[in-house]
């Protein structure tokens, strides 16, 4: 027979556990996806203010209330191919990094862009595509080159 007492004890301990437990995990994603923030450290102040404009304004189409990011997660990936359905981009971006605040990505580089991260419902005034990505490369979205 169960004592009642102990029965309640067990279950209160348990529904502790599980809420420690999943505060932990969001813990965890928080601190993750707090490394996903744009890095705007004053390298865009010389940049043409309606660009500026432009890369703040751009909303992932994934998750329409969160933006892209900001330049300092840009790359140029003027090159656009799809392989067995699937969306690829190829990093032409020649500009310096380091002013940028971001990782080297080498020219060349190959990216899967996938579906849910295509944004086609707003121009770009740049003159190249343009993929935002994390320092994970996690991409966050993709803008299609031309139509400003």
């Amino acid at each position: 027979m169960i004592n009642g007492s102990s029965y309640m004890d067990r279950r209160i301990r348990n529904r502790r556990r599980i809420a420690l437990y999943c505060g932990w995990c969001a813990g965890v994603v928080a601190l993750a996806l707090g490394g996903a923030q744009a890095r705007d450290i004053g390298q865009w102040e010389a940049s043409d203010p309606a660009i500026r404009q432009w890369y703040k304004s751009l909303m992932r189409p994934d998750v329409p209330t969160s933006p892209c990011c900001g330049e300092a997660d840009a790359y140029w990936a003027d090159e656009v191919h799809v392989r067995d359905g699937k969306t690829f981009v190829t990093i032409t971006d020649d500009r310096d990094d380091g002013p940028l605040g971001r990782p080297h990505v080498p020219n060349g580089t190959v990216v899967e862009v996938p579906d849910i991260k295509l944004k086609w419902d707003r121009g770009n005034p740049t003159g190249h595509g343009i993929l935002f990505m994390s320092r994970s490369q996690y991409v966050f979205c993709y803008v299609q080159p031309g139509g400003a």
